[in-house]
């Protein structure tokens, strides 16, 4: 059964940058296309970027778009999200997830397994 650990969440003041990791473990990652998800307190749960199995697709959020950037390197079985010019709005526990998909797709619905997330906070 895949299970995906998420780490690299921590608090970052505004402006700054983080990188998020995601890392597979019990099935090669390369079946999988990821997404990222992002719940802040009070708020319902939102995608924020996905990529496909191959990584030739990706997808982002409007709120995220050129600041965040997502990557995977199937050799690691490590899925990856920088987020640049971070603003306090980006606060919220981010999880990844993933999905048996055609190649080349992503999306944010029907996630088969998923991590269980790592803490954003920003603040100065």
């Amino acid at each position: 059964q895949l299970q995906l650990v998420e780490s690299g969440g921590g608090l970052v003041q505004p402006g700054g940058s983080l990188r998020l990791s995601c890392a597979a473990s019990g099935f090669p990652l390369d079946y999988y296309a990821i997404a990222w998800f992002r719940q802040a307190p009070g708020k319902e749960r939102e995608g924020v970027s996905c990529i496909s199995s191959n990584g030739a697709s990706t997808n982002y959020a409007d709120s995220v778009k050129g600041r965040f950037t997502i990557s995977r390197d199937n050799a690691k079985n490590t899925v990856y999200l920088r987020m640049n010019s971070l603003k306090p709005e980006d606060a919220a526990v981010y999880y990844c997830a993933a999905a048996e998909r055609v190649a080349g797709k992503c999306g944010y619905n029907g996630m088969d397994s998923w991590g269980k997330g790592t803490l954003v906070t920003v603040s100065s």
